[in-house]
């Protein structure tokens, strides 16, 4: 059987691709139990310092959840649709969220219902042309389930959150950009050299700082600025004495380029 994720190393960036292009990357529970054991595998190698995720084909970046496999859960009730379903894709977008290492989403088309909670909970994200976004889970009669009832309306604003969740609307690149859920919009084939050169000039830093700065972000986010402060303060603390902060600061008083080693 064809493998529904895969992962491939090169020069310190993993690419994790959602492979199910037959069903537009439709997120089902194997895909999605394979994309965490993935983030798993990658977190703690020092070979990898970012993360790139888009999606196999031409058509879609993930259309969203596998309804066919949604609705039998659905079928055998509340507990076991919220456990198998709801549990599982807050899990992954939570994850996606919080990984030490910074994630890129190159969104290659369709990203549609969790395909879009995916691009609203990784920490950057650069779209193609082709790209296209929507919340369409209203259509279906029930409301996001990924995170998305919360992270679309931080991004976005309450007001403008809520127009795209009540509709349903598909919406372009450029809106996607206008309320921040994409960084960058780029020809369709330069989308995935667009995301490996944002990805380098992360890289190029040293790699506690990297972690530093996406953990006191995104933890910060959803605390008041004073306990946010406290985390970026936790954060900075657990640099001093590291050999890669010692020599950030030779460099920079040597007027010379850092070499970074991780530690």
């Amino acid at each position: 059987m064809t493998a529904p994720i895969l992962l491939d190393i090169d020069d310190g960036i993993a690419l994790i691709t959602l492979n199910r292009p037959e069903r537009l990357n439709a997120l089902s529970f194997e895909l999605i139990d394979h994309l965490m054991a993935a983030l798993d595998r990658i977190e703690g190698g020092a070979n990898v310092r970012a993360v790139i995720l888009t999606g196999a084909g031409e058509r879609a970046f993930s259309a969203g959840a596998d309804i066919h496999e949604f609705s039998q859960s659905v079928r055998q009730g509340a507990a076991i649709a919220v456990r198998d379903f709801v549990r599982r894709g807050q899990a992954m977008t939570a994850r996606l969220e919080a990984f030490k290492k910074p994630v890129i989403a190159a969104v290659n088309g369709l990203a549609f219902g969790g395909g879009c909670e995916i691009t609203e909970a990784v920490h950057l994200a650069i779209a193609s042309e082709r790209a296209l976004f929507a919340k369409p889970e209203i259509k279906l009669g029930m409301p996001p389930t990924f995170g998305g009832t919360q992270r679309l309306p931080r991004l976005a604003g309450r007001k403008r959150g809520l127009e795209l969740l009540l509709t349903g609307d598909p919406f372009t690149p450029a809106h996607a950009r206008e309320i921040g859920l994409v960084n960058k919009i780029v020809p369709h084939d330069q989308l995935l050299p667009a995301a490996r050169e944002l990805a380098g000039r992360i890289v190029r830093h040293s790699p506690g700082s990297v972690s530093s700065v996406v953990t006191a972000a995104t933890r910060g986010l959803n605390m008041p600025i004073a306990e946010g402060l406290l985390v970026e303060t936790e954060q900075f603390a657990a640099l001093v004495g590291s050999r890669d902060l010692a020599e950030g600061l030779a460099a920079w008083k040597e007027r010379r380029d850092a070499t970074y080693v991780g530690e």
